[in-house]
């Protein structure tokens, strides 16, 4: 993903990119072989741009980092984590639909 708003998180980099990240993250726990994630690839990258400097968007491949999906208990995929300041705040799994993820984001882009 060429993105410069998109952030691909590994265990190396989640803790300075996410949980200290000043502003809103949105998490996409995701695979290369997942068709619904690939899906709302466009959108996530739409919301990165449209949202940049509010809201980050970071990206985590379940294949390269089994220890952060078992960490937050990714059981499929998509999963769209939101974590402000640090915590986790909404939880969605499967791929929603762009009015609904717009309406989740926006309660923490202020």
């Amino acid at each position: 993903m060429a993105n410069q708003n998109i952030v691909q998180i590994s265990g190396g980099n989640f803790d300075a990119e996410v949980k200290k990240s000043p502003v809103p993250v949105l998490v996409d726990f995701w695979a290369e072989w997942c068709g619904p994630c690939r899906a709302i690839g466009p959108l996530l990258e739409e919301l990165a741009d449209a949202n940049a400097g509010k809201l980050k968007i970071a990206k985590v491949n379940v294949d390269e980092n089994q220890e952060l999906a078992g960490e937050y208990s990714v059981r499929a995929i998509p999963t769209l984590i939101i974590f402000k300041d640090g915590v986790v705040k909404e939880q969605m799994v499967g791929a929603p639909s762009r009015s609904d993820l717009q309406k989740k984001i926006a309660v923490y882009v202020g």
